[in-house]
């Protein structure tokens, strides 16, 4: 790491040239061939995507994506003929479009059922060529454009599905809110405008070509939409604290009389191997995502893996270049003054954080059973989450797929807005009667309000055909009694009404959707168990310890179990949800917990490995465990929160977003970052190790034998208890300047 950060500074000017190129070369390459994300999605061996793929095998085009178009009026009815006319020539032009494959119309044979008993509600189903994720924006909104253009005269036009949410879909600039929020933070803690910079600089040129790199990935790897913005993000959190952390140890060097290229070589040597450590932590959680077994994670995981990836490799190489042109201009002018004078700072300690350190070292035992009681009790709604897809009506009240929501509950109920699909395989009479038998079956059970009438599909080429019907349950999409109802239709009316001949399948989005829960429930504990265990292992190896890896994996957990409680409290129980703008509770989003398990994770083992990091050092300098716990939280808790602070910025622009999902991972986020910083790794991991002495630092040895040794701490020589000396001004500088830099 030295020799690495010594190369870096010497030639700073090709190494700043190299990234400079390597940007812009990536970018014009990558505007060049362009992206290819795909948002495939996939559920194998769920009786949904049986359901899908059989209709996908035998009629493609009616296994497409369901809108329904609601259409309602407040005088008259539907039936009258200026509105007939007018709705008619609207769902004419609708039909018309290129992905529309056919129009299930109130005014068709079987569409007396598609009008309310009032006369003043009616749906048409829109039945898609493609599935949601396969139609583009700008498809949707022509979609939606088209349909809402008939309303007019009384007659109200609004449309519910994937599509019209893709349409409606807001977007806020997260990303530069966040940069602003960061320049802020990074000025307050460093007290120079040029310092604040360079984190900046440094992240926003590692995520330039990660972004780059990662829309080139696209055309090899299967990726969602979503990869780059989420990477951007991620990116963005983490390369700024990196960078945070590495300048704080520099500008640290300086003030303690070293050299600037001294004070970048102990910096990189020393917080960059943190920088690294954590890194790949934060790369093994997002990798984790693969024992999901959910092949459109996979993409999300290595395009976030490949934007931290860059921002540590800038971290170690880009940033020491940029520290060598700025010299001691990234001290603010009261340092640089106090160093032209000879004055050199003796401690790296928080003066602040100092006295909190000492309280916290007198009084170990009660500080920590407070703050692990604040964590469980936050932690206790998440005993109670409900996973699964809020529907539309958890939509803003001005979206048109609320507002659709709310029409079709007026009109004929909840259940309305997310019916349940009976698909099976047709080969002959026989097995149609059967399944009539099934779908009379299916009526006469609790819960249900509706089964449409039988539609055969034939089949091509002399192919078995497939015989559908819709079950509209009495609750929401949402509700828990929906659930209940598939899980009983699956599970017992279903199969008992079939007879051996005949498979009768239950999918719709709203299956779709519960067996997604499903499966993300069942593999989220191996999920978790990969992470934790290959993060214990690379601590264990780095640390030389069992004990402080366990409780790292213990704390990480229990932050992960708080944020889940915050968004169950929030979005689900309903507390505090008007500060958010919500007006209507539901389930937490099934890849809600499990995405925000593996961000929370990498960052709360960012801050676990910069705290302790530092504990390592004072432990080796000073051999008294005590010692070494309030002088490393001395020297770091600043520096903790202040990273921190720029993480809740961030992701705290996501609760703007107006949307349920932006708003979950906003708060989720957000609180996460916020109580590990505030709570668990300045006050409760602290309290453990200082209660724990020196069993922290304790490893069995033949383990030590077994285990790699991963220099973590560096090989900075500095007293622990420096003589602070005050020179007389001097028309030399203290620290020898670098060519080209000096005291500006």
């Amino acid at each position: 790491m030295r020799a690495l950060a010594g190369w870096c500074v010497r030639h700073r000017r090709i190494v700043l040239a190299a990234w400079v190129l390597a940007l812009i070369g990536l970018s014009v390459l990558s505007q060049s061939v362009g992206s290819s994300y795909k948002d495939s999605f996939s559920l194998n061996g769920t009786q949904s995507f049986q359901a899908l793929s059989l209709l996908q095998k035998v009629a493609p085009k009616a296994a497409g994506d369901r809108e329904q178009i609601v259409v309602a009026v407040k005088q008259g009815k539907l039936t009258d003929p200026r509105v007939r006319a007018q709705v008619e020539a609207m769902l004419a032009k609708v039909a018309a479009l290129p992905d529309v494959a056919s129009i299930e119309s109130p005014y068709g044979p079987h569409g007396a059922a598609q009008v309310s008993r009032a006369g003043q509600i009616g749906f048409a189903n829109a039945i898609l060529d493609r599935q949601a994720i396969k139609i583009t924006t700008s498809e949707a909104k022509q979609f939606v454009d088209t349909a809402k253009a008939g309303a007019g005269n009384g007659v109200e036009v609004e449309i519910e599905g994937q599509v019209a949410k893709a349409a409606n879909r807001t977007s806020i600039s997260s990303v530069g809110f966040g940069v602003i929020a960061a320049l802020a933070v990074l000025f307050l803690v460093f007290g120079s405008l040029l310092a604040a910079t360079v984190p900046l600089i440094t992240a926003g040129i590692a995520l330039g070509s990660s972004v780059a790199v990662i829309s080139l990935l696209s055309h090899l790897i299967s990726m969602a939409s979503f990869s780059s913005e989420l990477s951007l993000l991620i990116g963005l959190g983490v390369g700024v604290d990196y960078a945070l952390f590495i300048v704080t140890r520099h500008r640290q060097g300086l003030r303690r009389g070293k050299t600037t290229e001294q004070a970048i070589i102990d910096a990189v040597d020393t917080s960059g191997r943190a920088v690294m450590f954590a890194g790949i932590t934060v790369c093994i959680a997002l990798l984790g995502m693969f024992a999901l077994g959910v092949s459109f994670l996979y993409g999300v995981a290595i395009a976030a893996s490949v934007a931290v990836l860059f921002t540590v490799i800038a971290a170690l190489t880009l940033l020491p270049a940029l520290l060598g042109f700025f010299g001691l201009r990234v001290l603010g002018r009261q340092s640089r003054r106090a160093l032209a004078q000879g004055q050199l700072t003796s401690s790296d300690e928080s003066p602040g954080w100092g006295r909190w350190a000492r309280i916290l070292r007198d009084h170990p035992a009660p500080i920590a059973l407070a703050a692990a009681a604040l964590m469980l009790a936050l932690a206790i709604p998440f005993l109670s989450m409900r996973l699964g897809s809020a529907d539309s009506g958890s939509d803003p009240a001005g979206s048109t797929t609320r507002k659709a929501y709310d029409l079709l509950a007026k009109g004929f109920g909840p259940g309305y807005n997310g019916p349940l699909q009976l698909v099976a395989r047709i080969d002959g009479p026989a097995q149609l009667v059967a399944f009539s038998k099934v779908t009379a079956a299916v009526a006469h059970t609790g819960g249900v309000v509706r089964v449409t009438p039988t539609r055969v599909i034939s089949g091509r080429r002399g192919q078995p055909g497939v015989a559908t019907a819709d079950v509209y349950p009495i609750g929401s999409p949402q509700d828990a009694s929906t659930t209940s109802l598939l899980h009983k239709l699956r599970n017992h009316v279903v199969p008992d009404a079939s007879s051996s001949h005949l498979r009768v399948l239950i999918g719709g989005q709203t299956a779709i959707f519960d067996d997604f829960s499903t499966v993300l429930t069942n593999k989220l504990p191996l999920f978790i168990g990969v992470v934790v265990l290959l993060s214990f292992l690379l601590l264990t190896a780095v640390f030389r310890s069992l004990l402080i890896p366990t409780m790292a994996a213990a704390m990480n957990l229990l932050t992960a179990a708080a944020s889940f409680g915050l968004i169950t409290a929030v979005f689900q129980w309903g507390w505090a949800a008007s500060l958010f703008g919500i007006d209507k509770t539901g389930p937490i989003e099934a890849f809600v917990p499990v995405m925000m398990f593996a961000i929370v994770f990498g960052l709360s083992m960012d801050y676990q490995v910069f705290l302790v990091t530092r504990i390592y050092e004072e432990w080796h300098r000073r051999g008294d465990n005590r010692e070494a716990v309030t002088h490393g939280l001395a020297a770091t808790g600043r520096t903790i929160t202040a990273a921190a602070a720029i993480m809740v910025l961030v992701f705290g622009a996501f609760i703007l977003g107006g949307e349920r999902v932006i708003e979950l991972f906003g708060l989720g986020l957000a609180g996460a970052v916020f109580l590990d910083a505030l709570i668990i790794r300045t006050v409760l991991v602290p309290s453990l190790m200082l209660l724990t002495g020196k069993a922290n630092w304790w490893l069995p040895r033949s383990l030590d034998r077994v285990l790699p040794h991963l220099n973590v701490e560096g090989n900075v020589d500095e007293s622990p208890h420096p003589t602070p000396t005050r020179r007389a001004p001097s028309t030399r500088p203290l620290a020898e300047p670098l060519p080209g830099e000096g005291i500006a």
